[in-house]
């Protein structure tokens, strides 16, 4: 009978599962003494010195046993930084992060530097205190769409989805229900970017037909179509909440092929301004979050190959970046996340007006700014290259990173600023350090370009689309693939991962969405 019973694939009885619970319980403790007994094993001291990732010191040298675990050191530094609760860091000495001991990471010194005479140097890194699960199905495949989907994008509160479609239809899903909201109807071509106002109030749309328009983000009602740009418009952007004048709502700045950016004001449909000296289409445009004061500041990029530093109060170009020798296709700052979520975290929040939101947009910038060391500009190219910036400090970039084999089409910053991966049609998908620049892994298992990723709110997962028809889920501590995700029937070409880690959205050639979870 308990054969049979197993067979049907019935749910063992209460012995054999309490049986089962201590049995792997047993493996835990027996994996734990192994540990614990490996630590004692190593003998001798080291001296250490921890250091935060802008090589200010914590505390004194500290002289603690080569064998100190990982666990061990986190919570010395806890103590160090006399922090309330445990908060969870990772470690680097020198160049290699501390897996597992301190003494498996001292191995792997250069010859000269193993010496327990001179201090080590360890840079401690701060990481999400939650964790996002990994996503392992699709829970939803959404159809609608009569042509390719091309542009996916999450409401900062997370109750929403917007995507754009080579059909000229913007369509609005409930993620709730996990259903279709509302057809935004009004293009008359291909919808090339969808992008939220950072307090979520409003949807912006634009693409080939030169107009962009502005949908209610409750409703999916057209509140105003902005006309002005003589070309397709490649690339729209929100001015960051914080930034904005006590008062009023952000500005939206779009990219032209027409070689032109304008900043709009969304409440009059009215162009403000026309920021224009680029020589080519323009293709990227971000927002800067520093020089509050000015409204921000407007970073462009595009066919010239230069990247332009722009005053969105006045119109005046501040800086030019050169360097590319090639298009640059994409732009990040390591501040995006922040800004695009405005005042929504990972937690359910409700706000009672746009001075409440603006306030708590606020509080979180600066706070995600001290996090990630100062703000960042990385620009990628299809001269196979990116550079990093520090756009309003030098017009010299930081490093150039080369590697890539062919044209890099899509590159963003982890949101603790903590990495930054890129995305190349060498198939490949490279993981940066995000504050030197320095190249710490490819992944690589697609088998097509890679068109787009997008990171887990904890920075501990990345997500890739490919024109292999696939979306891949890669683990940052581990450097390997998580979870392979077919479903797709056709290259997939936008990828985007809610800002409360629930879900995952991607779209396809295939004319469907599919929204992924755990």
């Amino acid at each position: 009978a308990m054969a049979a019973a197993e067979l049907a694939g019935a749910r063992p009885n209460k012995r054999r599962r309490v049986a089962d619970k201590q049995k792997a319980a047993e493996v835990v403790a027996k994996a734990k003494a192994a540990e614990v007994a490996e630590t004692l094993a190593v003998d001798g001291q080291a001296l250490v010195q921890f250091v935060d990732p802008d090589g200010n010191r914590a505390g004194p040298e500290l002289d603690v046993p080569l064998g100190s675990s990982k666990d061990q050191l986190c919570s010395l530094l806890n103590q160090l930084l006399e922090n309330g609760e445990d908060l969870p860091y990772s470690f680097h000495l020198e160049d290699t992060e501390i897996v597992s001991s301190l003494a498996s990471s001292f191995g792997k010194l250069a010859g000269g530097k193993m010496s327990t005479e001179r201090v080590l140097q360890i840079t401690y890194y701060p990481l999400a205190v939650f964790r996002v699960r990994p996503v392992t199905r699709c829970t939803s495949s959404l159809n609608g769409h009569t042509e390719a989907v091309l542009c996916v994008a999450f409401s900062p509160d997370c109750t929403r989805l917007a995507s754009g479609s080579g059909d000229a239809t913007v369509r609005l899903w409930d993620l709730g229900t996990e259903l279709p909201k509302h057809t935004c109807q009004g293009h008359q071509g291909w919808v090339l970017a969808v992008t939220w106002s950072p307090d979520g109030s409003k949807l912006a749309s634009a693409g080939m037909d030169k107009i962009v328009m502005i949908w209610c983000g409750r409703s999916g009602k057209l509140l105003v179509a902005l006309k002005g740009h003589s070309q397709p418009v490649t690339c729209a952007c929100w001015q960051p909440l914080h930034a904005v004048a006590e008062g009023g709502f952000p500005q939206l700045a779009t990219a032209s092929k027409d070689n032109s950016v304008r900043l709009w004001d969304t409440n009059g449909g009215s162009c403000i301004r026309t920021l224009s000296s680029h020589s080519a289409p323009v293709m990227q445009v971000r927002w800067s979050g520093e020089r509050v004061e000015q409204g921000g500041a407007v970073y462009t990029a595009g066919r010239d190959c230069v990247i332009k530093v722009w005053n969105p109060s006045d119109g005046t170009m501040i800086t030019e970046l050169k360097g590319h020798g090639h298009w640059v296709n994409t732009l990040a700052l390591n501040t995006d996340y922040v800004l695009r979520s405005g005042p929504y975290t990972h937690e359910d929040q409700k706000f009672k007006d746009l001075e409440e939101k603006r306030q708590a947009a606020k509080t979180r910038y600066a706070e995600a700014v001290s996090l990630c060391g100062g703000e960042r500009l990385l620009s990628g190219s299809d001269d196979f290259t990116l550079f990093l910036w520090k756009p309003l400090e030098k017009k010299t970039p930081i490093t150039r990173m080369t590697g890539h084999q062919k044209i890099v089409n899509h590159v963003a910053f982890s949101p603790d600023g903590r990495w930054f991966a890129s995305a190349s049609f060498d198939k490949s998908i490279r993981l940066w350090d995000g504050r030197t620049g320095k190249y710490v892994h490819a992944f690589r298992g697609h088998v097509g370009d890679v068109y787009q990723l997008s990171w887990s709110a904890d920075s501990r997962l990345l997500i890739t689309a490919s024109k292999d028809s696939t979306v891949k889920l890669w683990d940052i501590a581990s450097k390997k693939l998580q979870e392979d995700l077919p479903g797709h029937a056709d290259e997939v070409y936008a990828v985007d991962w809610g800002l409360n880690g629930a879900r995952v959205a991607t779209g396809s050639k295939d004319r469907t969405l599919k929204l992924w979870r755990h």
